[in-house]
């Protein structure tokens, strides 16, 4: 039996959950079963009681506001105990066509990807502003150098995986797994594909863009983190050459006055020749450090991996319900 579950995190969305879930499938090509799972973020209204009237399979309750990134790990890991293939995650605010999640499915059902990620027409969409249109571009163009990927809208949440696939992914990050969860896929080896899908009207105001200003800097930090922690050769240690050779030139300016009588009045130029190089090796130092320290989470990643797959395996039987 081929499982599909649909996973949809949610936080207070008693009022936009019932439009998500009217537009959900029952069932898909290629699929025996098609479930619907929510995992409740510490919803002070009525979000789990909604589910449940709307016909939800199983329902996810975080004792506490946990954060976006937390609650779509805690949802991967009820749909793998659960028994899924292939998990669909999508927005409660129904922001993504639910039609289209019949062609999200379509490359891993033709064996062509582990993930698939949704593209969204970012230039078309009306309620987007500029400045966040601008950073949704950047931040899959950091995602595609640091993945070595070709996915063109990385902070889509709309998004289909294999079970092996989601058996791989871990997130650090606080704020959300987006990013992070490609950058993982495209260096463990996995093969990351995208479709393009369409949205709809919007309902309520997004939960992480709370303010523009508020975004730019948690956008900026996410991406300077992805560059730090998966490219750290390239962002530690381009800066120390550039500091490094620029000690080298004063170095030499300081040199060449020296060789025709004139180093006494340049004793600046070599102390800022000294500074400026001690910063370039240390942040030389740095990024092989943080290289070194990269290599030893790749083998931690497939440790937890190994160790996920063979908790799953050896748990009798798989649960009906998640409460």
């Amino acid at each position: 039996m081929t499982k599909l579950i649909i996973q949809i995190p949610c936080f207070n969305e008693e009022e936009t959950l019932p439009i998500a879930l009217a537009a959900l499938p029952r069932e898909l090509k290629g699929f025996d079963t098609v479930e619907w799972l929510i995992i409740d973020d510490g919803s002070v209204d009525r979000t789990a009681e909604v589910a449940r009237e709307n016909g939800v399979d199983h329902v996810v309750r975080m004792t506490r506001n946990s954060g976006l990134a937390k609650v779509f790990m805690a949802g991967l890991d009820a749909c793998l105990r659960l028994g899924a293939d292939v998990i669909v995650n999508t927005d409660a605010d129904n922001q993504y066509c639910a039609d289209d999640i019949p062609a999200l499915l379509q490359p891993i059902l033709d064996g062509e990807a582990d993930i698939v990620i949704g593209a969204r027409p970012i230039s078309e969409i009306a309620h987007f502003s500029p400045i966040k249109k601008m950073l949704q571009k950047l931040g899959s163009w950091a995602v595609r150098v640091a993945s070595d990927t070709e996915v063109p809208d990385a902070p889509s949440g709309f998004r289909a995986m294999t079970r092996r696939a989601a058996l791989r992914l871990n997130v650090l990050s606080e704020y959300t797994y987006t990013l992070e969860t490609i950058i993982q896929a495209g260096r463990s080896g996995m093969a990351v594909a995208s479709v393009p899908v369409r949205v709809n009207e919007d309902l309520r105001p997004s939960r992480l863009v709370k303010s523009i200003g508020s975004y730019v800097r948690r956008s900026l930090i996410t991406i300077g983190r992805i560059f730090m922690t998966y490219k750290p050769m390239r962002f530690f240690m381009y800066p120390g050459a550039v500091f490094f050779g620029a000690g080298m030139i004063v170095g030499l300016r300081f040199v060449y006055f020296y060789a025709v009588g004139q180093g006494g009045g340049h004793i600046q130029s070599l102390i800022l020749t000294a500074i400026l190089m001690v910063i370039g090796v240390q942040l030389i130092l740095f990024g092989l450090l943080a290289d070194l320290l990269g290599n030893n989470r790749k083998l931690l990643e497939d440790i937890q991996w190994r160790t996920r797959r063979l908790e799953l395996e050896t748990e009798s039987g798989l649960l009906e319900k998640v409460e």
